[in-house]
């Protein structure tokens, strides 16, 4: 059989192939997507669910001059495959590789870097006031999710609407059917009668026509308008739409690949702002996708003949499974305990909790800065004690409501936070590395990082007793975890894990294990290098770090953060203020760029984080100094 898939290029190969051909385009794109991400993992379902729109859209509209831009974007690989970019596909998510959400440096069809929820419907308000004021005639189309309805922005978005937009049409893939449940053939009948782009024609001309009649029109035209929006909310979502000016037009079975493309040429002509609200199934050929949207939402590498993912071949939990495990059984044996997460119970591994609690382990849905406030709101009266659970990425979208309803208010909320450091194959929209520059100017604010599980299972014991909001960070790898009981972990105090002399590494997290290495690789050529695991990075152990500086002439930084207002940065200003100037400081740290995505190896080699990479650095730094006083 030819390979339809193949042969496309571009949009423009795409127009080529008569309507017949998709159905089988659409089978050989989600074949194509089920290979790849069975050897590299990544968004699954989300994809195999959008494959007829993506086919639709790119066969009616002409991209790039029309623009498709993707909310979030990780359900952009059909968009990748359609415009020029299949050869390069195999390698999605890996170093050097396709990007797993839009990417402008890829290509010209790709918009905006786009890697949270919520800001489509914004970027395509302004990208259509930038095409009405150059006087350009491309269709702005904005593709969100269900879940994107759960986000404010995209409300704020929706509140801004100009009721005149013209080639505005917004798609609403709807994957869970989480705004109404829209059943039965009536409904669908109806809705396509009211709501189709030719009936909204004739409402509007009626109503204006009606309107003309003298004394009487404008009453006709407001009752006219009351009979369309009573049948309209026996039926449809519409009116819902309609109030924020948006002509609405749906829902449609979003694997109909005919209509789809029968709707959206109709959609081509009309001059006012539309909302097509589309109907999709996630996981859409692959059984077992269907059956666990969730699990196979974002996956890891699977038997793509069973749906089935691979054993891993380490026994160590992650940072995230050991959050989730001590915070059940804190949560079981205290009851003022509460959790909140903005949409993220399964990657936060916060799912036990939920069941066993749901009253007291509560998701918010996509709505990071609710979410915090929320938090404030719970612990007001300090009776309760809250745990905000929340990636690092996502914490940077709620930086106000953590500084006006937390911090100031003097809350002893905790932030969980996830995914601190390198995001790997996610890439430069997900890494974690700016949250301390930040969290550290918030007075009051504490900042800790535990090497391994245990510390982290006691910082999580420990931190409601220090009264004041408490940041715990932790990366998504797996760590130790020793069954030794638990210690109290008193505020604002480090540990020096392996004595030594003239150099001092004080590595954040689990970077102690990197420096532990790169202490070994360097003591055949003459480094006896001192380890100093923090823990704590505001406040920071004082006399700790005196006495650090005063026998030490070298102090080097490492930490899986922006260099800029990280761990090294608070060092360096403690030493300036303590009249350590004498003492030579090295920072190493993520530099001030864009990471890209990988895995986190070749990440940490590319920006001199590997403990070979160190290694090479302190020697051309610093052998000179260490040998001669050797010698």
């Amino acid at each position: 059989m030819t390979s339809l898939l193949k042969a496309i290029h571009s949009p423009e190969d795409l127009k080529k192939l008569s309507i017949e051909e998709l159905p089988l385009l659409a089978q050989e794109i989600r074949q194509t997507i089920i290979d790849v991400l069975s050897i590299n993992g990544g968004h699954l379902a989300s994809n195999l669910g959008i494959v007829e729109l993506s086919l639709a859209l790119h066969y009616v509209f002409n991209s790039p001059e029309d623009k498709f831009i993707f909310d979030v974007s990780h359900q952009s690989y059909p968009h990748k495959l359609l415009t020029g970019r299949q050869e390069f596909f195999p390698r999605i998510r890996q170093f050097k590789g396709l990007c797993g959400f839009s990417s402008p440096k890829e290509s010209p069809h790709d918009h905006f870097y786009a890697g949270h929820a919520g800001t489509a419907l914004s970027l395509a308000l302004g990208v259509a006031k930038n095409r009405d004021l150059t006087k350009r005639e491309d269709h702005i189309i904005p593709i969100i999710g269900d879940a994107s309805l759960t986000c404010g922005l995209t409300f704020e978005a929706l509140n801004n609407i100009p009721k005149h937009l013209k080639k505005f049409i917004v798609i609403l893939n709807d994957n869970n059917m989480s705004i109404s449940l829209n059943v039965g053939a009536i409904t669908n009948i109806l809705s396509r009668i009211l709501s189709n782009p030719t009936s909204n024609k004739i409402y509007q001309d009626l109503e204006h026509f009606v309107a003309k009649i003298p004394n009487l029109g404008p009453m006709l035209a407001k009752q006219g308008l009351k009979v369309k929006e009573s049948l309209k909310n026996l039926v449809s979502t519409a009116p819902f739409f309609e109030q924020f000016g948006l002509s609405y037009v749906g829902p449609i079975d979003g694997h109909d690949l005919e209509r789809l493309i029968s709707i959206l040429s109709d959609l081509r002509n009309v001059d006012s702002p539309t909302i097509l609200h589309v109907l999709t199934t996630k996981g859409k050929g692959m059984e077992t996708a269907i059956e666990n949207p969730i699990t196979y939402h974002g996956c890891k590498p699977f038997d793509k003949m069973t749906g089935k993912f691979l054993i891993t071949t380490t026994l160590k939990p992650t940072f995230p499974q050991i959050f989730g495990k001590q915070i059940l059984s804190m949560a079981e044996n205290d009851p003022s305990l509460v959790a909140v997460t903005p949409a993220m119970p399964a990657g936060s591994c916060l799912e036990a909790f939920m069941n066993r609690f749901p009253e007291r382990c509560l998701d918010v849905g996509i709505a990071e800065g609710h979410a915090l406030t929320f938090c404030g709101g719970i612990a007001y009266g300090r009776k309760m004690k809250v745990v905000a659970s929340i990636y690092a990425t996502f914490l940077q979208r709620a930086l106000d409501n953590l500084f006006q309803d937390i911090c100031l208010q003097e809350l002893p909320v905790i932030f969980a936070i996830d995914r601190a450091g390198i995001s790997g194959p996610d890439g430069s929209t997900h890494h974690g590395i700016y949250d301390i520059s930040f969290l550290n100017a918030m007075p009051n604010m504490v900042i800790c990082q535990p090497r391994n599980g245990k510390i982290l299972r006691e910082l999580l014991e420990s931190a409601f007793s220090y009264g004041h909001p408490t940041a715990i960070r932790y990366p998504n790898v797996t760590t130790s975890d020793d069954q030794e009981p638990l210690k109290r972990r008193e505020l604002g105090i480090g540990e020096i894990l392996a004595e030594g002399k003239e150099i001092a590494i004080v590595a954040l997290g689990h970077l102690c294990d990197t420096a532990l290495t790169v202490r070994e690789l360097l003591h055949s050529q003459g480094f006896n290098i001192t380890v100093v695991d923090p823990i704590f990075v505001k406040p920071l152990d004082a006399e700790l770090f005196c006495r650090i500086a005063s026998s030490h002439k070298v102090i080097v930084t490492l930490e899986e953060h922006s260099i800029n207002g990280g761990l090294g940065m608070i060092i360096n200003t403690f030493l300036m203020r303590n009249g350590f100037n004498h003492v030579h400081v090295l920072n190493l740290g993520i530099p001030d760029t864009f990471l890209e995505h990988g895995n986190n190896k070749d990440l940490l080699k590319q920006v001199g984080l590997d403990p070979e990479s160190i290694a090479t650095t302190l020697l051309r730094e610093f052998h000179d100094m260490i040998v001669s006083k050797v010698c």
